[in-house]
């Protein structure tokens, strides 16, 4: 099923989409709810981001492709960094390029959807603690964490965690196809068969530092192929069997 969230009128609400029509929930999607009867048209309602994450949980170099792009070696454990909430934005929102920035990149990837109270779980039982994946994008200003070697400022900005369009909770996690392309333009293809970490490995890893509570994000690494953005630029993330995450990029207001 793809769950999403949207907002119609002045109203937040949980949806079922299927075509382009989304069957609206009642309740709540992280613990019990019910499908109504009430639908709507999908072009007539704005998607919001399909969660609201307490936190976002990224890893770093966790693809091969990736890791001999930069020339780094690969990683003996998860290489962990944390996006805050106030980054998320959804489908269709602006990324706002920061005035201290001159480089900020794309990054696709694939993302996990916490359903469940996760802590200290063993890797075999990763699956029950999945509600389901969405796509991400982790936009990095990259000349700022070259700058502060450490990650928190150059992935941490407002509006640099677009997520969405909506959660799969019926993909195999184990070999699917995550592009990114630049204004229509194709420049990240990698398959997450690639990945050196996989996904249960992530949740169980990260259970056994932090308390992933439902409604969490863990973004799993991006593929071959980073590049920068720029202002006026469209970004679009594909994940095979789940869908497609369009952002434009637009000069942040300075207030």
């Amino acid at each position: 099923m793809k769950f999403c969230r949207f907002a119609s009128g002045n109203k937040v609400r949980y949806g079922v989409a299927e075509s382009d029509t989304i069957t609206e929930l009642k309740g709540d999607v992280f613990f019990q709810y019910d499908l109504t009867d009430e639908t709507h048209k999908l072009d007539e309602v704005t998607l919001l981001s399909p969660c609201k994450p307490s936190k976002i949980v990224a890893i770093g170099l966790n693809y091969r492709s990736h890791a001999q792009e930069l020339g780094m070696e690969l990683p003996d454990e998860p290489m962990l960094f944390l996006k805050p909430s106030t980054a998320v934005i959804g489908p269709g929102e602006d990324i706002c390029y920061p005035p201290m920035s001159q480089r900020v990149d794309y990054e696709a990837e694939l993302a996990v959807v916490i359903g469940k109270r996760a802590k200290n779980i063993k890797e075999s039982d990763a699956e029950d603690y999945i509600f389901g994946y969405t796509c991400i994008n982790d936009v990095t200003a990259r000349d700022l964490q070259k700058k502060d070697i450490q990650f928190t400022r150059s992935k941490c900005f407002d509006t640099f965690a677009p997520i969405g369009p909506c959660i799969e909770t019926e993909l195999d996690p184990r070999r699917v196809k995550v592009e990114s392309h630049l204004n229509g333009e194709l420049r990240q293809s990698g398959n997450t068969i690639d990945l050196v970490f996989p996904v249960a490995r992530l949740v169980s890893f990260i259970s056994q530092v932090m308390t992933l509570l439902p409604g969490d994000v863990i973004a799993t690494g991006t593929p071959f192929g980073v590049g920068s953005m720029a202002v006026g630029d469209t970004i679009e993330v594909v994940v095979e069997g789940i869908g497609r995450l369009r952002n434009r990029v637009v000069a942040a207001s300075i207030s």
